[in-house]
């Protein structure tokens, strides 16, 4: 188990997620200056995506009445070698959140926490998909041999409809619509 509780361990995950956003728009923007626009708006949904984890782990925070810490971030990576390059920068970066993820899982369970668990369970799973989907990026460009084009039709052809969020998807800290 963590020599840290959950809660801390959570409000780090919060600089991690607010960080793999920027990463994410830096990658877009490093796509995007390419012309590689199927490529940029993977990068810019995950940045989205990557923002929407650190406000559902915050809006937790508050459900639960415990300290919500919002701070700095960690080093971005705004230049690549390649686009290979940037792929492959992305999937490590997805395997680094999947393993804090899962740290703060085996921590919840460990220490009893069964709603931290439970909370957990979403993040683990979209994790899954973000680890799938960024080592199919990676192998379609792959056996394209590096034709961007070929990636760009991939992309257009089957990555063009988001899925929809179900119930079980944490609410987002500042989703309510005050009128």
């Amino acid at each position: 188990m963590s020599d840290r509780p959950f809660p801390d361990l959570l409000r780090d995950q919060i600089r991690h997620e607010f960080t793999a956003a920027q990463q994410y728009l830096a990658a877009a923007v490093y796509f995007d200056a390419l012309r590689l626009p199927r490529l940029a708006q993977v990068s810019y949904d995950g940045a989205d995506d990557k923002r929407a984890h650190a406000l559902r782990m915050v809006q937790y925070l508050l459900d639960r009445d415990l300290e919500v810490w919002v701070g700095g971030l960690d080093e971005v990576i705004s230049t690549f070698e390649s686009p290979r390059a940037a792929l492959e920068f992305l999937l490590l970066h997805e395997q680094r959140l999947t393993e804090q993820i899962t740290t703060l899982a085996r921590t919840a369970r460990e220490s009893n926490d069964y709603l931290g668990e439970q909370f957990t369970q979403w993040f683990l799973e979209d994790q899954v998909t973000e680890v799938a989907r960024t080592k199919t990026l990676l192998a379609v460009y792959e056996r394209a041999e590096g034709n961007l084009f070929d990636v760009e039709q991939f992309i257009a052809r089957e990555l063009r409809v988001p899925p929809k969020p179900d119930a079980a998807t944490p609410r987002i800290a500042g989703a309510a619509r005050i009128r």
